[in-house]
């Protein structure tokens, strides 16, 4: 069994915001509007991939805005959201990996009070503070950057991790990053079928490095090797080509050479494949 998990925004599915030509399909419609979008060529590549591998997406998304999402290929046995931690199953909630997911912030929940308290009174914030399920922290914040440096300054990072990506801002338990979800969902697959699994996994943002080095082979772009230590394991595509389409591409090629894991690469850590 070959399993892809693969973050969704920006690495699959792009917003109306960025140009991605004129050959592209509406995925998602948001109170009336059509808010995001796949190209032709993502999605016919998606859709072959989908008979050869067990596609999960994994997506910081909450389980309403995943839902809102259709990318015509058929419904997913399975979809990682709220950072991992929620697993949908033939798209129903399953109960018992969310109660483990409350079960693993017990250490956090402090951190995440105090967060809260602090974006209730900062003036910066500009959208309203959620608690995602009793889970972690969302908001929208001008000059986000600064709130974020600002939070680290006053939390426990050994506990929590703050991100933003543009003016959404997070804070988010250690133990739901998607690299643990990953090694969960990498259980709960052994559980149910003792046959020999490979792991791909691509993301495009500081949010999904976690789950590089728990996958066989994960793939992202350049751009995000310039900002944060990339695990020797990732192919890193150009900034010339859309990640979609290449990282999709990437993939298809590795299943066409009959798939290699880590011990394909050399010391250079490139695929002998390519």
């Amino acid at each position: 069994m070959k399993v892809f998990n693969t973050d969704l925004d920006n690495t699959l599915i792009y917003s109306y915001k960025k140009d991605i030509g004129e050959n592209k399909k509406n995925v998602e419609i948001y109170n009336g509007r059509q808010i995001s979008f796949i190209t032709d060529k993502t999605y016919h590549l998606l859709k072959k991939l989908n008979e050869k591998l067990l596609i999960v997406p994994t997506t910081t998304r909450t389980e309403e805005q995943y839902k809102r999402i259709d990318l015509d290929i058929g419904q997913l046995k399975y979809a990682l959201v709220c950072n991992g931690s929620i697993l949908l199953i033939d798209g129903q909630e399953d109960e018992m990996w969310y109660n483990t997911s409350l079960s693993l912030i017990e250490n956090s929940k402090n951190e995440l009070e105090k967060s809260l308290t602090y974006l209730q009174n900062d003036n910066r914030r500009n959208f309203e503070l959620q608690f995602i399920k009793n889970l972690f922290v969302f908001t929208k914040c001008e000059n986000s950057q600064n709130v974020v440096n600002d939070l680290k300054n006053i939390l426990d990072t050994s506990k929590v991790d703050v991100f933003n990506n543009k003016e959404k801002l997070y804070v988010i338990p250690k133990n739901l990053s998607k690299g643990n979800a990953l090694l969960r969902f990498k259980q709960y697959l052994d559980s149910i079928s003792d046959n020999k699994k490979i792991f791909i996994s691509a993301g495009d943002s500081e949010f999904d490095i976690s789950m590089f080095d728990k996958t066989d082979i994960s793939i992202a772009p350049q751009e995000l090797s310039k900002i944060h230590k990339i695990p020797k394991n990732t192919i890193l595509i150009d900034n010339f080509s859309l990640f979609s389409e290449t990282m999709l591409e990437k993939i298809e090629s590795m299943l066409d050479n009959q798939f290699h894991t880590k011990q394909a690469y050399d010391k250079n850590a490139k695929l002998n494949v390519f």
